[in-house]
């Protein structure tokens, strides 16, 4: 997994995946749909406003709630590729690996990421970079066993490759 690049778009704390994707729209179960209405109760410009190369940046407690993959998956159809929190639910965190999206530990102070930040992350390297403010952080790689699922785009992808 090479360099990721986008512009930081910013959410509080305790992000559920009711927020991330209402449940009301679970029964379209076309994707196409779903996407429609990424963050409507927190952010309802969300889907108009995002970067086509966006990197979310998040507090405490990302992903809390239900654990349906829908939640990641529009996320992965939105072409966002990495997400950065100060924690995230344990099956959402496992959730992203699954389907391809980086999950980023980072616990991060006040002001070191504003929105549209043009952000580099080396994911190999456990680094970021703040191109805006000429800053960088270090993070906890993903194990490389994890990171081989991250590399082929999902452990689907991976175990499809694989044989």
């Amino acid at each position: 997994m090479g360099k990721i690049k986008g512009l930081a778009y910013l959410l509080g704390d305790d992000i559920n995946t009711d927020d991330i994707i209402p449940s009301h729209v679970l029964t379209a179960r076309d994707p196409n749909e779903m996407v429609k209405y990424v963050l409507e109760f927190r952010d309802p410009d969300f889907v108009k406003k995002k970067q086509k190369d966006t990197i979310i940046v998040a507090g405490e407690n990302f992903g809390t709630g239900s654990s349906r993959e829908e939640a990641v998956h529009v996320f992965k159809m939105m072409n966002i590729s990495a997400i950065i929190a100060k924690s995230f639910a344990r099956i959402y965190f496992r959730n992203m690996i699954n389907l391809g999206i980086l999950p980023i530990l980072l616990n991060w102070e006040k002001n070191i990421f504003n929105n549209g930040d043009l952000l580099e992350i080396y994911p190999k390297e456990g680094k970021i970079v703040n191109i805006t403010k000429k800053l960088e952080y270090t993070f906890e790689k993903i194990p490389p066993f994890l990171m081989k699922f991250m590399e082929a785009g999902g452990i689907l992808n991976y175990l499809k490759n694989k044989q």
